[in-house]
């Protein structure tokens, strides 16, 4: 017997470390299973939503190389000793980096994580509707002692001996089980049924060897006649789950236009700086070349010596500026190289052609047109409007939710005959039993029931006061960008007639000073106004190109491309019968 019990607990163990196996074998196959589900939902959801990538996913197995790139050849002058280590750099063009940020920004793939993470509650939700199936089990090997029962004769009944208590003490080995199969299934507008097998197994192993064993099916429907009718509760948590997911997919391409605006202001601010670096260090060379001038001029006695210490005190402090220059653009690229997603120990130069390349190109679209489609094309408007919508339905959710429970249950089961010793025994159909009615739940204590549906109240009203919020929001972003525009316009304007006064000035200046009739003041008056309008020219350029982006962008109409980079497209005007514009 001893053996026999011994295995049986190698049997289980057996079992045991088999089911472990399995479940971690498996690991990768539940992963690959989770993944084509989640994408699948994206890409339903997408259909509906314009400018949603189609190539979505939150794998990063293609990193973004820059390997391929062309070479800056040679060092500029302009950035001092720092100059030198942009030899061999790769150029990147504002395409490549929109390119690089999408394969490798932390920001972009955490973005795309919570989307991914959003298709997955979503997929959690929709199963609940589907028949859900279970299976366990259960094993025992049990060993006991109990006193053993003897036989002795009765004296009043010799024919009959009576049972008694031993004091031997005996050893009862026996071995037991179950197992239970069961599957359940919420179907809208029908109810609830769950169905089960189960059956139970007991063999003593030593004394009188024997077994017992049962089993059972048995089926649930229940259905919700008044509160939670039709599962509304249930059904309303599928919604959900949809509309979130919508919401998600929603959000995410507006990120895509407003990364994609983020990494090209930085790209510009960088290209800005650069120039800035530049014209301070032509500042810094006029500025030695008028101070060389003077001085030799001061030797032969033409010029007074307080006009040359004036030259050498801008000198000094070009020079201060030009350093400081030179560490905003190099502290600009090392925050660029951050949210490109790359180390900022890596050497790159950012491609000047791209700056020389900007220009105004000012939209062509009045303000109002310009609110009323971006009303019409924003993502985030749209998900505030239909936010507002859920509001409302969780109030008629909450209320009814007052309502007495009463859920419609009927039960039935058909169970085996007595164990006969003869096989497994099956359930029985001629043993049976069933039953059916309600099941009430009055409306006695409803105080949790009452404040949802009163904080579903407010929930709604402020629900519609952020859709007139955003509403409100998206008109001033609008009529803002639209200023910084005109305003950008027209310092670029400005900045260009000043740009020839300002070289005008400076070469009267120059004429003067090799004469040695120049001022030193005016001299350098006319030096930091040429540089500070060569700065301005470029700000007002970069202000307007990016300021152009963002007023696509919050318009709701700047097309992105899989790669990141976009495609500007003029919004259609909608005509009158006679083709003309409205």
């Amino acid at each position: 017997m001893r053996q026999t019990g011994d295995n049986a607990l190698a049997c289980l163990a057996v079992c045991v470390g088999a089911f472990f196996c399995f479940v971690g074998c498996s690991a990768s196959r539940y992963k690959a299973a989770a993944d084509r589900e989640a994408y699948a939902l994206i890409a339903q959801k997408a259909k509906s939503v314009e400018n949603m990538s189609g190539s979505f996913s939150i794998e990063q197995t293609n990193q973004w190389s820059l390997g391929g790139l062309s070479q800056r050849q040679e060092a500029v002058s302009f950035l001092g000793d720092y100059g030198r280590t942009e030899l061999g750099a790769p150029v990147i063009s504002i395409q490549q980096a929109l390119s690089i940020a999408t394969a490798r920004s932390r920001i972009m793939q955490s973005r795309k994580e919570q989307l991914f993470l959003a298709s997955l509650l979503l997929s959690q939700a929709r199963h609940q509707w589907t028949p859900l199936f279970s299976a366990s089990g259960a094993g025992r090997f049990d060993v006991d002692t109990e006193r053993a029962l003897d036989l002795v004769p009765d004296p009043n009944n010799p024919s009959q001996p009576k049972v008694v208590l031993s004091d031997k003490v005996v050893e009862q080995q026996k071995v037991n089980g179950g197992a239970r199969v069961g599957s359940g299934w919420l179907i809208r507008d029908v109810g609830r049924i769950t169905a089960a097998f189960s059956t139970d197994f007991l063999r003593f192993l030593t004394g009188d060897p024997r077994s017992l064993a049962s089993s059972r099916l048995g089926a649930t429907f229940t259905r919700p006649l008044l509160q939670n009718a039709g599962f509304q509760q249930e059904m309303e948590n599928l919604t959900q789950a949809e509309r979130d997911l919508l919401y998600e997919v929603r959000d995410f391409a507006r990120f895509r236009k407003e990364f994609s605006v983020r990494i090209a202001t930085a790209y510009y601010g960088v290209l800005g700086n650069r120039d800035i670096a530049r014209n301070s260090h032509l500042n810094l060379m006029s500025s030695q070349t008028n101070a060389a001038r003077t001085r030799a001029l001061s030797a032969e006695g033409r010029v007074a010596q307080a006009q040359l210490g004036r030259l050498d005190q801008q000198q000094l402090s070009v020079e201060n500026a030009w350093l400081t220059a030179v560490r905003s653009y190099r502290q600009s690229l090392d925050e660029l190289k951050i949210q490109l997603g790359i180390s900022v120990d890596t050497a790159i130069v950012l491609d000047d052609k791209e700056l020389e390349s900007l220009q105004i190109r000012h939209p062509d679209v009045a303000v109002d047109e310009a609110v009323q489609v971006a009303l019409e094309a924003r993502m985030d408007y749209q998900n505030s409007r239909d936010q507002y919508a859920d509001a409302v339905r969780k109030v008629k959710i909450s209320k009814n939710a007052l309502k007495t429970q009463v859920d419609l249950v009927a039960n039935v089961a058909v169970n085996s005959g007595p164990d006969s010793g003869r096989g497994f025994p099956l359930p029985d159909p001629k043993r049976y039993n069933w039953s059916a009615g309600l099941d009430v739940d009055l409306p006695f204590d409803r105080k949790r029931e009452r404040n949802s549906y009163r904080a579903s109240l407010i929930g709604a009203d402020r629900a519609g006061r952020e859709f007139s919020l955003k509403e409100d929001e998206i008109k001033q972003e609008i009529r803002d960008n639209w200023r910084l525009l005109e305003q950008a316009r027209r310092g670029y304007e400005i900045a260009e007639i000043g740009m020839a006064v300002a070289q005008r000035r400076a070469e009267e200046q120059n004429l003067l000073a090799e004469l040695g009739r120049a001022n030193a003041q005016d001299q350098v008056d006319a030096q930091n106004a040429l540089n500070e309008v060569r700065n301005q020219r470029t700000q007002a350029l970069v202000t307007h190109t990016i300021s152009r982006l963002q007023f696509w962008s919050n318009m709701g109409i700047l097309y992105i491309k899989d790669q990141g980079d976009w495609e500007e497209r003029a919004p259609q005007r909608k005509t009158d019968a006679n083709g003309q514009s409205k």
